[in-house]
C-alpha cells in the first residue's frame, strides 16, 4: 500500500501480528523457546475479537465425551469441506491445550461441590463440551489471562499499530512487516519489525459488512497483507452469519451485541411474532442445529412473514439464571431497553466469523516461506463450509502451539536474520488508496450483494460496484497522481476493498448452496461438482487466479510455489474478472488435489 518509508525498526526472531487467543499463545510459546518475540496489535492487547467471545471453548473434557465424537460433530457442521486430518489434530490436542491455558492462569466456571469444569452445549454439538468463564464472558477471561502471562514473560509489545505490508528478502522469504503506530507510546508513524518469521493472528473481516459482531478493528488486514504478498487464501466465500444477534433496527451498522448460542444451549428457543417455534421440523436439533441451518431458518421465516427479525424466548430462565449464567448478555439487552427476564429478545443474523482465510498446513505455514497464520485469519481446513460453535478459540490455541513448535524447531535466525539490510515491503508501491468514507459504501455493497442471501445477480452487482470504487481511485492516480491521504482509515478502507473483491469473486464461482454460502439461484448442495475448495491468489501483476481442488481434501502448502502452477485446465465455473489492484483479467486454473501429512 502507499505509505511513507519506515522511519524506525525493531529486530526480532518472530513478530506476531494480533493479540487474541491465537496471537498471544503463539507469542508465549515462541518466547518460552528462547525466540526474541515482538507482538504487534492494532489497538490494546485486550481489544481484539477474543474478548467478545461469549459462549466458550469446545473440547472433549466431560465424562463420556471423546475426541472422536467432537470430530464427528465438526465434520457434520463443515458440510463436507473439513480437512479431516486437521480436525483430528484439533480435537485430539484440544483438551491438553485447554489444560495448558488453565495453567497460564485462565479460570473457567466450575462446580461448587466437585470443582469440575462446568460444561454447556451449543448448536451442532451432541454433547456438553463447552467450557465457559464468568457465565458468558469466556473470551474476556481468556484474554485477561494471556495478556497477564505475556506481560509477566516480558514479551515486547507494540500497541495501537496497524500492520501494512510484508517485507521479503532477495530470495522471496519473509523478512518482517511494516506497520504504522498511531501516535501512542515511544514510537509513532510508519516503522518496521524485521524478523525471519511472521505470524498473522489478526482476526477476522466482519467489518466488510454493515452489521457484524466483530469489533471495529476487524477489517481483514491480515488477509489483505497476505494477498498482496502473494499468499494463497482459501474458502473465503464461507462467512458465517451468527443467527442470534440483538436486532437494533433495520439501519443498525457496526458492531452489534451478540446473543450467545449458549443461551439456546441452556434451553431458549426461537419463535416468530405469533409465538410459533419455526425451527421444529427443520432439523433434528431444532434451535441447536448448526449455525448455517438456524440462520437460514430465521431468514426464511422472516421472508414468509414479512418481519424484520425473529425472537428468542428465554423468559423461563428466571432472573437468577440470567444474572448468574448470562450477565453480559443481560446487561447488553437491558442497555437497549429489552429485559429478557420478562420479554422476548428480537434477533436477526449478522456477520460473525470467516471460516476461510490465509491457507495454511498443519504447522500453520502459508505458501510464503516464513509467513504463518493462525486463528480466524487462517484457513487450516478445520471449519470447512461452516464453523462448529466454539471451535474457534480451540483452533487458535492448538494451531498457535503448532506454529510455535515449528518455529522453535528451526535453527535460530533461519532465513534472513532480523530481516537483513535489503528487506523491503513486498507490494508494488503507488497503488491507489481509498478515501475513508469508502468503508461505508463497501459495507453497504457487501451487505446487499454478498450477505446471508446471495445470487448470481446480487453478486454481479456487488462485483461491479466494487470495481467502480477501485477503477475510480486508480484513474485519479494514473491521470493526476492523486490518491487518498495515507492514514489508518484509508489503509483500512483499501484492505476492505481488496478482501471484498476476492470474496465476491470466489462466491460467484461457487454455484451451489453449502454451509454458510447460500445461493438463492442455486439452492441445492452439489457434492458431485462442488465438494472441493476454491483457492485464490494475486499474481505479480495483481491478476486473480482461482484454483479449484479436485476433491474436499485440503491441498498441501508448498511455500514459494506459485498458485495455479499445474495442469492449467479450467475449474468449474468461469473466472469473472479481477479482484486485485489492476484491471488485468483473472486467470482460472485447476490443480490436482494433494495431501499434506505433516
Amino acid at each position: 500500500m502507499t505509505a511513507p518509508a519506515p522511519g524506525w525498526a525493531i529486530d526480532a526472531d518472530v513478530v506476531v501480528v494480533g493479540s487474541g487467543v491465537a496471537g498471544l499463545t503463539a507469542a508465549l510459546r515462541c518466547a518460552a523457546a528462547g525466540r526474541k518475540t515482538v507482538v504487534v496489535t492494532k489497538a490494546r492487547l485486550d481489544a481484539g475479537s477474543t474478548r467478545w467471545a461469549q459462549g466458550g471453548i469446545a473440547a472433549a473434557l466431560g465424562d463420556g465425551d471423546t475426541p472422536e465424537q467432537h470430530l464427528d460433530d465438526t465434520l457434520v457442521a463443515g458440510a463436507g469441506l473439513c480437512d479431516e486430518t486437521a480436525v483430528r489434530a484439533l480435537v485430539t490436542e484440544g483438551p491438553d491445550a485447554v489444560r495448558r491455558l488453565i495453567g497460564s492462569g485462565a479460570r473457567f466456571d466450575t462446580d461448587d461441590g466437585t470443582g469440575e469444569i462446568l460444561l454447556t452445549r451449543e448448536g451442532g454439538h451432541h454433547r456438553r463440551r463447552i467450557a465457559h468463564a464468568g457465565g458468558d464472558a469466556t473470551g474476556a477471561e481468556i484474554s485477561r489471562a494471556l495478556v497477564e502471562a505475556v506481560r509477566e514473560a516480558g514479551v515486547e509489545t507494540v500497541e495501537n499499530a496497524l500492520v501494512l505490508d510484508l517485507m521479503k528478502d532477495a530470495r522471496g522469504r519473509t523478512a518482517g512487516v511494516t506497520l504504522h503506530v498511531m501516535g501512542e507510546g515511544q514510537r509513532d508513524g510508519v516503522g518496521a519489525v524485521r524478523a525471519p518469521a511472521v505470524v498473522l493472528a489478526t482476526g477476522g473481516m466482519g467489518q466488510v459488512f454493515s452489521a457484524t459482531t466483530n469489533p471495529a478493528v476487524s477489517t481483514g488486514d491480515g488477509v489483505a497483507l497476505a494477498l498482496r504478498a502473494g499468499a494463497e487464501v482459501s474458502d473465503l466465500e464461507f462467512v458465517q452469519f451468527h443467527p442470534t444477534v440483538l436486532f437494533l433496527g433495520p439501519g443498525a451498522e457496526g458492531q452489534q451485541p451478540l446473543v450467545s448460542e449458549a443461551v439456546r444451549g441452556e434451553g431458549a428457543y426461537l419463535v416468530d411474532a405469533d409465538g410459533v417455534r419455526f425451527m421444529r421440523g427443520q432439523h433434528e436439533l431444532a434451535e441447536l442445529a448448526p449455525r448455517d441451518i438456524v440462520a437460514k431458518g430465521i431468514m426464511r421465516r422472516m421472508r414468509e412473514t414479512g418481519a424484520g427479525h425473529m425472537y428468542l424466548d428465554a423468559r423461563h430462565f428466571g432472573a437468577e439464571m440470567w444474572e448468574h449464567r448470562f450477565p453480559t448478555i443481560l446487561a447488553a439487552c437491558r442497555s437497549h431497553g429489552i429485559d429478557p427476564v420478562t420479554e422476548l429478545i428480537p434477533v436477526s443474523p449478522a456477520a460473525h466469523y470467516a471460516s476461510g482465510g490465509v491457507r495454511t498446513d498443519l504447522r500453520g505455514r502459508t505458501t510464503v516461506p516464513g509467513l504463518y497464520a493462525c486463528g480466524e485469519v487462517a484457513c487450516t481446513g478445520v471449519h470447512g463450509a461452516n464453523r462448529l460453535a466454539s471451535n474457534s478459540l480451540l483452533e487458535g490455541l492448538v494451531f498457535a502451539e503448532r506454529i510455535a513448535a515449528d518455529i522453535s524447531g528451526t535453527p535460530e535466525g533461519a532465513g534472513t536474520p532480523h530481516g537483513g539490510p535489503g528487506a523491503v515491503p513486498d507490494a508494488a508501491p503507488g497503488g491507489p488508496l481509498l478515501v475513508p468514507e469508502a468503508r461505508y459504501e463497501i459495507q453497504r455493497i457487501m451487505t446487499a450483494g454478498a450477505g446471508v442471501l446471495r445470487s448470481a445477480a446480487s453478486l454481479a452487482g456487488a462485483a461491479a460496484a466494487l470495481e467502480r470504487l477501485h477503477t475510480t481511485a486508480a484513474a485519479e492516480l494514473s491521470v493526476d497522481g492523486k490518491t487518498a491521504e495515507p492514514c489508518v482509515e484509508s489503509w483500512e478502507a483499501t484492505n476492505l476493498l481488496l478482501v471484498s473483491r476476492v470474496l465476491v469473486a470466489v462466491a460467484r464461482e461457487r454455484e451451489e448452496t453449502r454451509g454458510c454460502h447460500w445461493r438463492e439461484d442455486r439452492p441445492d448442495r452439489d457434492d458431485e461438482h462442488w465438494r472441493r475448495h476454491l483457492v485464490a491468489r494475486l499474481g505479480p501483476d495483481a491478476e486473480l487466479a482461482i484454483i479449484s481442488t479436485d476433491t474436499a481434501d485440503f491441498p498441501p502448502v508448498r511455500p514459494g510455489a506459485r498458485a495455479g502452477a499445474g495442469t492449467g485446465t479450467d475449474s468449474p465455473g468461469a473466472s469473472r474478472g479481477p479482484a486485485g489492484r489492476t484491471d488485468a483479467s483473472a486467470a482460472v486454473h485447476h490443480d490436482p488435489p494433494r495431501r499434506d501429512n505433516s
